[in-house]
Order: structure tokens, then C-alpha cells, then sequence
């Protein structure tokens, strides 16, 4: 038995140093922009069918499924810490290719109303909302990542898809994130 807890501790520690390094390292050289025409407009979040669009001139280009925040069927994000993932429109305002996940895209939350509802009930409303790929270095589970919701509010998809993503999406698109 102690073996096996020496064996599970070692492990562990090393699953943690292993994340913490790959996190460090970053996710490589992002991908170019796509050509124009195959540049989205608009991406729209359905969080009940756990479904990402992305459009361009009202017709769907590209479709993902995703992993939302762990506690994202209970409403909207109101807070941080609530994990959660918003709803409402927003845009996307920042982009980040050293992120700890496979690249990443700030999704402009909170937005004044989110920041006053938080205020009002007297608490941070949050943010680092993005959408990501799967941690540096794990991106060996691919579209397994899928089977729960893992993150902490923000729109998780797989490390592929997010290049694709990134090449496809332009700062300052917006990005409609519904029930």
C-alpha cells in the first residue's frame, strides 16, 4: 500500500511539473490569418448543444464542437470565481499566442452591464474569459476533452481547431454566446 502511494505521489508531482514547463514553453508559432474571404464576421456560442460557429455574411463557415466552464449550465457568468461561462454579446478584443492553453482569444467580458450587476452585489464579476485550446502539452487528448467541462468559464476547444480559429477570426469580431 505505501509503495502505491509513493508510486501515485511521484506521479502526480510529475503530471504538475510536466503541465508547468509545457505552460512555459507556450504554444509555438500561431498560424497565419486566413485569406479574407474565409475570415468570420460573427461567431456565435450555443452553450446547450456545446456548439461554436463561426460566420461570414450570415452564412455559416466553420462549426466546433466545445467544452464550456464546469458549472456552465447553471446561467450566465455573474462573478468570479463562479465558473461559469457568460452569455450575452461581446467581442473578441485580445489574442494572446503565449497563453498557457494552445493559443487563446480574449472574449471582452465583463462588459459595462456585467460589471454593474457585479458591483451592485458586491462582488468582482471576473474575466480571462477566452477561447483556448487544450493546455500546452496536452494536446495529445484531443477531441476527449469533450466529454465533461473542464474550464473555468471560457470556450475550450481542441488544439487543431484552435489554429484554425486563430487564422479565422479577426480582433475586434464580435461573438454572441446564447443559453
Amino acid at each position: 500500500m505505501r509503495t502505491k502511494l509513493i508510486v501515485l505521489f511521484i506521479v502526480a508531482v510529475s503530471l504538475f511539473a510536466y503541465t508547468k514547463v509545457m505552460a512555459r514553453i507556450g504554444s509555438g508559432l500561431p498560424p497565419a490569418d486566413a485569406p479574407p474571404e474565409q475570415r468570420a464576421d460573427l461567431i456565435r456560442v450555443y452553450k446547450s448543444e456545446r456548439r461554436m460557429v463561426l460566420f461570414r455574411s450570415d452564412a455559416a463557415i466553420s462549426a466546433y464542437q466545445i467544452s464550456l466552464g464546469s458549472a456552465a449550465d447553471a446561467g450566465p457568468k455573474q462573478r468570479e470565481g463562479d465558473e461559469k461561462t457568460p452569455e450575452g454579446r461581446y467581442e473578441i478584443d485580445w489574442r494572446n499566442p503565449k497563453s498557457v492553453a494552445h493559443l487563446s482569444l480574449h472574449i471582452s467580458y465583463p462588459n459595462p452591464n456585467d460589471q454593474h450587476h457585479a458591483e451592485v452585489n458586491g462582488y468582482p464579476p471576473g474575466g480571462s474569459i477566452m477561447i483556448h485550446g487544450l493546455p500546452n502539452g496536452w494536446g495529445l487528448l484531443g477531441g476527449i476533452h469533450r466529454l465533461w467541462d473542464w474550464t473555468d468559464g471560457c470556450i475550450a476547444v481542441t488544439d487543431g481547431e484552435m489554429r484554425d480559429i486563430w487564422a479565422r477570426v479577426p480582433d475586434h469580431t464580435p461573438i454572441d454566446i446564447m443559453p
